[in-house]
């Protein structure tokens, strides 16, 4: 499902060695991407752990697919501290991830880049861009004047010396290129998550979430509602989910499809709660969006619907339990306030196929 992979790009050798004497002291003037994962040593005077930074302050989906970049660093890092500037309502996610120590609040409006982030004490010993390409990101950490910093070349931040963008990379592969051009070896299909403790709230049901970050990537309502109807009338229990704001559109769906209460999870689940709603599940429906992602965490077999991105920058890896429903064409808003012709061009039969075509694989391998 991802297109070929970039070639790879040598790093130069690194700057530098460890800054010492008083924190606030002149920045570098290049600042550099390292050769080798080898650990920097900490700020005299700083605290016992060096420090790893890592900017990923975006949404559930983003930290899921920098999930192999995120283990990849700690793994590289064994006796720093891994921090990641991430929404504070993402921590619970962030800690089943094995490769995070702790969590520094962190969130732009809109998906933007943080204005500022609230590090305290020496700066950091490595930080790494794993939010974007462009110079707010990059400055935004520059700015903390760390001992090293990752991050991708960017004409605007000459100073930074890293390894070209490539727009139509798949993201995961991205940040795992990132690392490798900083000589940290990153698997890119390194992304399972432990399954949770809790149990599931509704085990064995199809979930099905409408929403998404952004109009254009939701199918309608209406069309949900007809899935939905046609599971049930097969002896399916359908369970339907929303986040936070998304109160509107579950409600729709809930009383197009006639659904119990009990089957309705909006309001936007904590963390534990919805990822044991997911682990248990039978399998999840929805657009490209971060339950999807939790879905391929879990493994648990999914369908995603996309438009107006494709498949090879955000879809799962390419395995049976995940089916892509996708009609190629050009790219469209990712943001924009109307379905994507892309997502309107998939039928209810095709969602139905691709759980018909899931339920024969799961009868494949019960087979004696």
């Amino acid at each position: 499902m991802t297109g070929p992979t970039p070639p790879r790009v040598p790093a130069p050798p690194s700057a530098g060695g460890p800054v010492t004497g008083d924190p606030v002291h002149p920045p570098p003037a290049a600042v550099t991407h390292a050769r080798s994962a080898a650990p920097v040593p900490a700020v005299s005077g700083g605290p016992a752990r060096p420090r790893v930074l890592v900017l990923r302050a975006l949404g559930l989906g983003d930290l899921l697919a920098g999930v192999p970049a995120l283990r990849a660093l700690r793994r590289a890092y064994p006796g720093h501290e891994v921090v990641l500037a991430t929404p504070a309502e993402l921590a619970p996610v962030a800690a089943a991830t094995g490769a995070v120590d702790r969590v520094l609040p962190a969130a732009g409006p809109g998906r933007t880049v943080p204005r500022t982030l609230d590090w305290t004490g020496p700066p950091p010993d490595v930080a790494v861009d794993l939010h974007g390409n462009g110079p707010p990101s990059h400055r935004l950490l520059a700015d903390l004047r760390p001992l090293r910093l990752m991050a991708f070349a960017h004409p605007q931040t000459p100073e930074i010396v890293g390894p070209p963008w490539y727009a139509d990379e798949h993201e995961r592969d991205r940040w795992c290129r990132l690392l490798t051009a900083y000589g940290i070896d990153a698997d890119p299909t390194d992304l399972l998550l432990p399954r949770p403790g809790t149990p599931s709230p509704a085990p064995g049901a199809i979930v099905l979430h409408p929403g998404a970050g952004a109009p254009s990537r939701c199918w309608p309502v209406e069309r949900y509602a007809t899935v939905a109807d046609a599971l049930r009338a097969r002896g399916r229990r359908v369970v339907v989910t929303g986040g936070a704001d998304e109160g509107d559109l579950v409600a729709r769906l809930v009383k197009l499809a006639g659904l119990p209460d009990t089957d309705v999870f909006a309001g936007g689940l904590p963390h534990d709660r919805l990822s044991a709603l997911v682990a248990g599940a039978r399998a999840v429906v929805s657009g490209d969006t971060g339950i999807a992602h939790l879905a391929v965490a879990h493994a648990v077999p999914s369908v995603t619907l996309f438009g107006p991105v494709p498949p090879s920058r955000w879809g799962p890896p390419d395995h049976p339990r995940h089916r892509v429903l996708w009609h190629p064409g050009p790219d469209g808003d990712p943001h924009g306030h109307e379905t994507d012709p892309a997502l309107l061009r998939i039928g209810t039969d095709d969602v139905l196929d691709a759980l018909d075509a899931l339920d024969a694989l799961d009868a494949l391998s019960e087979a004696p």
